[in-house]
């Protein structure tokens, strides 16, 4: 994403087909999840995660995604990814690409803080993640790598038992940085992921900046957030104006903002930072995302028909900011009280049949003239409607 010099590249994924739909019913037909898949492919996103190769006995709602990825019409320019936990997995998901792509990644050191919480997701402990690291370095050694990267999950606490300290998340980094740096690999990559919702910008900004002071040749970071607590968005714009120019930062979300672990003990209530909403903060922080929010908010307004039920964003609900004469809302529109009225804002009048009408006059106002021929509603050194009736110009008093 085209970004100003004051903030780092950002590289969003798409996850509501995977994070997203694994938590909703399995009981979806699969031809609705290839007009979404479709739909998504049209809305300028660049990375779309299409759904994961795993059991279908433990996520039953991945279990026809040979299925939909037969089905659906990949765009040229976009980039279809899948996650494949196992070498099974791998082994299914090979067997599609193209269209899917498998990226190479860097060889990483990784485990969850939440022993519990891997232990529910994967049946491993993390002890058993731990253990698998010499091999790792071993092979990365093997194969002549020369840059790596480092993570942890469950970065910023756990449902099971508690909160981790920026020191404790910290200490787990250290450590994987230390044997790195043993084996003559440098570390320039490190993600944190927040499986449970525990997120929080301030402790955000505290791993971040800690990170860039200690490793300043770390230039690739990693948010995996999820908003059970209504802090993702939040915790984003952290992360984001933690870092600099030279950085790049990797963000997922998912549309509507569904998605969840069935094993984090919250369930769809989890969710993630709603795509469309973060988009939008992104344009108005002056990124160019090159993302149509319109399309966008078709698709989630698709997810939430297929889903039955009322996703958790919120631009979806009352559209993007209006910027401009033929985009604000009518003065004279009626009430608007519900979430099917508030839908106007793309739709148009016909959504506010049975609406009340309490004007019994039209309602004018001289900043409406100006918004309506194309002005700002205020100009610093213009005139303002109400300059003349409370601060009158001063006269020139007359010279004898």
């Amino acid at each position: 994403m085209k970004n100003t010099a004051r903030y780092p590249t950002i590289v969003y994924t798409e996850e509501g087909m995977r994070d997203g739909l694994q938590i909703e019913s399995a009981g979806i037909p699969v031809d609705d999840k290839v007009a979404l898949l479709d739909a998504l492919s049209e809305t300028g996103l660049k990375r779309i995660m299409v759904g994961s190769f795993v059991s279908p006995k433990y996520t039953p709602q991945m279990a026809r995604i040979d299925e939909l990825v037969h089905k659906f019409h990949p765009k040229p320019g976009v980039t279809y990814l899948a996650l494949a936990l196992n070498v099974r997995g791998q082994e299914r998901m090979k067997e599609y690409v193209p269209p899917l792509t498998v990226e190479r990644n860097r060889p990483k050191l990784f485990c969850h803080m939440c022993d519990v919480f891997v232990r529910r997701n994967t049946n491993r402990s993390q002890m058993d993640e731990m253990a698998r690291w010499p091999a790792i370095i071993a092979s990365a050694r093997e194969k002549g790598v020369k840059e790596a990267a480092i993570g942890v999950n469950a970065a910023f606490g756990s449902n099971f038992v508690g909160d981790f300290s920026v020191d404790m998340v910290m200490k787990y980094l250290e450590k994987q940085h230390a044997l790195w740096d043993a084996a003559g690999i440098k570390v320039i990559d490190v993600s944190v992921g927040d499986p449970m919702g525990w997120c929080h910008p301030v402790k955000m900004e505290q791993i971040f900046t800690r990170i860039k002071r200690q490793w300043p040749e770390v230039t690739d970071f990693a948010a995996h957030l999820h908003n059970a607590r209504g802090m993702a968005l939040t915790t984003t714009y952290a992360a984001i104006t933690s870092l600099e120019a030279k950085d790049t930062l990797r963000l997922e979300g998912t549309i509507g903002g569904i998605g969840g672990c069935p094993y984090c003990g919250s369930g769809a209530a989890t969710g993630m930072t709603a795509t469309e909403d973060l988009m939008h903060m992104l344009e108005g922080m002056g990124i160019e995302t090159g993302v149509d929010l319109d399309k966008l908010i078709e698709c989630v307004w698709m997810l939430e028909k297929m889903i039955g039920r009322t996703a958790w964003g919120h631009v979806s609900r009352v559209g993007p900011r209006p910027g401009k004469a033929g985009e604000f809302f009518d003065a004279n529109a009626p009430f608007v009280e519900t979430l099917e009225h508030a839908k106007h804002f793309k739709l148009g009048p016909k959504m506010y049949d049975g609406c009340i009408v309490p004007w019994s006059e039209a309602i004018t106002s001289p900043y409406l003239d100006r918004v309506q021929s194309g002005l700002p509603a205020y100009e610093i050194d213009g005139d303002w409607p109400w300059e003349e009736n409370f601060f009158p110009k001063p006269t020139t008093a007359a010279t004898t």
